[in-house]
């Protein structure tokens, strides 16, 4: 059996339990009520999604940024919610959310354990794709173009490509 997923208060205690910043708190449910918008459309059009996981994964997705803001906080982050014995699920979205994905090749040159750190399953994706829409000065929702533009601006084309297609494959389900 596996181990049940925390409720939002959970989440959100689990957070501040690891000593996450208010901003890291706000930013996360940012990406949860993003995140579990797109489910509820993709519902609609019978897409088979978990919300509970959705909501969950989306709410603890930088809890690794209460250790590190560098780009393995997800790496960080899934080793965190697997010591607080969160499923497997939650630190699997944990550790796929950040750049739209990284590669086998791209994880074993930045020393991480060997994983999958791709968001593959709906769930992974949507919180990857939300966490991407996020205007943190605003605490609402930015173009995708934004994102995109910021990390082709800062060296890193292959994840600009990646959350180019994740949006394209978002919103192709969508429908818009």
């Amino acid at each position: 059996m596996s181990n049940p997923l925390p409720s939002r208060e959970q989440a959100i205690e689990l957070l501040r339990k690891n000593n996450c910043s208010p901003k890291v708190i706000s930013h996360c449910q940012a990406v949860a009520e993003i995140s579990l918008e797109i489910a509820n459309q993709l519902k609609k059009k019978d897409v088979k999604l978990d919300l509970k996981l959705i909501e969950a994964g989306a709410l603890l997705h930088d809890i690794g940024r209460s250790k590190t803001n560098a780009v393995d906080h997800g790496v960080v982050g899934a080793q965190i919610a697997l010591s607080e014995g969160l499923p497997a699920a939650i630190a699997q979205i944990i550790k796929a959310h950040v750049g739209g994905g990284f590669t086998a090749k791209e994880a074993a040159a930045f020393g991480w354990p060997q994983g999958i750190y791709t968001p593959i399953s709906f769930e992974e994706k949507i919180v990857s794709y939300a966490d991407k829409l996020v205007d943190n000065s605003k605490r609402g929702r930015a173009p995708i173009d934004l994102e995109i533009k910021r990390l082709q601006a800062a060296g890193h084309k292959d994840a600009a490509e990646r959350v180019r297609r994740l949006h394209e494959e978002v919103t192709e389900l969508l429908g818009n």
